[in-house]
């Protein structure tokens, strides 16, 4: 469960000494990531990385990125100064470990199920869908309030942190789910999971960006709408699948030439040592021998390789015809023709 996006600017963001929550998280990713027969959703493993670096902000990044104070989501500056920095970085920044961890594990729980189900593509271009539109919607909720109490109550309030993308990760998850979940103690329906966490968080937490969580929720209903509304891929995710395939067309091509190269036989001499026969190769007259499976040429009847005999009715009728239907050549005839292969 995501920890929620948090009020007022803080200081000692990123420098604050570590309480070990870092590197349980580095350990949940590599025991999702490196499972054996996991999936690996690369567009999660960047969100949890992008994530991750602009909270530690390292080397250079300390001085290219903006200062928490700077990135805040505040509705006030965005709508009348124009400040669009704050609305698309906010939810990239943490105020704390704790609320970095809490975001990003939950991100990695939804992330893995929805991305593997939707494809990297699409479930790229819905996080980008659900950013805009849970900013967006907040931004609308916190202007509209105006009209209906205190000034300063949410407009004029900074929030950061990634929850609310992820309540409305969880409402698209939990759409069409018919399951149960356990929420601190109460059982309840899984599709209604998202609206009962923004009430249990205010309560518990009571410092947390009401609206940002709600305006999530709400984009994810209005990208469920938009999505039943307008059937087929969305223009963005036409693009993402565009540039994959020119990035990663020359590595697709080297792996077909091996496989390629690799599904060919073992050439031998004159013949081919393998299983599967192509039907050029048996429309050239070519014979496998049962034993060995070398290709031999039709104009013998006896394996070149381990001197097995030519299984087929016509090479059966042919020694029938010869040795008296007996079906079986001599020890002395199958020699004789030994030697004359290797005389020629």
């Amino acid at each position: 469960m995501g920890s929620g996006m948090s009020r007022g600017p803080r200081r000692g963001f990123g420098l604050e000494a570590s309480r070990g929550m870092l590197p349980l998280l580095a350990l949940q990713v590599l025991m999702e990531y490196g499972r054996a027969g996991a999936s690996r959703p690369p567009v999660t493993a960047a969100l949890l990385a992008a994530n991750v670096l602009i909270y530690l902000r390292p080397g250079a990044l300390h001085e290219i990125l903006p200062s928490i104070a700077r990135a805040s989501f505040n509705p006030q500056l965005v709508v009348e100064y124009g400040d669009w920095t704050r609305f698309f970085l906010s939810p990239f920044y943490h105020l704390s470990e704790s609320h970095l961890f809490y975001n990003m594990t939950s991100l990695l729980w939804k992330g893995v199920q929805l991305e593997t189900s939707m494809g990297s593509a699409e479930f790229a271009s819905m996080v980008a869908a659900l950013l805009g539109l849970s900013q967006g919607i907040t931004l609308l909720l916190a202007k509209g309030l105006i009209l209906f109490g205190d000034y300063t109550a949410y407009y004029d309030q900074f929030a950061v942190g990634f929850s609310g993308v992820l309540f409305a990760m969880k409402v698209v998850l939990n759409a069409w789910s018919d399951d149960f979940v356990y929420l601190h103690g109460m059982v309840i329906p899984a599709k209604y999971a998202a609206w009962a966490e923004l009430i249990l968080i205010q309560v518990f937490i009571p410092g947390t960006s009401f609206l940002g969580h709600l305006g999530g929720i709400l984009a994810g209903l209005v990208y469920l709408w938009l999505k039943r509304t307008f059937n087929g891929p969305d223009p963005f995710t036409l693009l993402i699948t565009s540039i994959t395939k020119v990035v990663t067309w020359p590595v697709k091509f080297a792996q077909k030439l091996l496989r390629s190269a690799s599904s060919q036989g073992r050439i031998t001499g004159p013949g081919r040592v393998g299983r599967h026969a192509s039907a050029r190769e048996t429309g050239r007259g070519l014979w496998r021998c049962s034993t060995c499976t070398y290709d031999n040429s039709i104009a013998t009847d006896i394996c070149e390789m381990c001197s097995t005999e030519r299984e087929d009715s016509s090479f059966s009728h042919r020694q029938n015809h010869q040795a008296g239907g007996s079906g079986e050549l001599s020890v002395d005839e199958i020699r004789r023709r030994r030697l004359q292969r290797f005389d020629r």
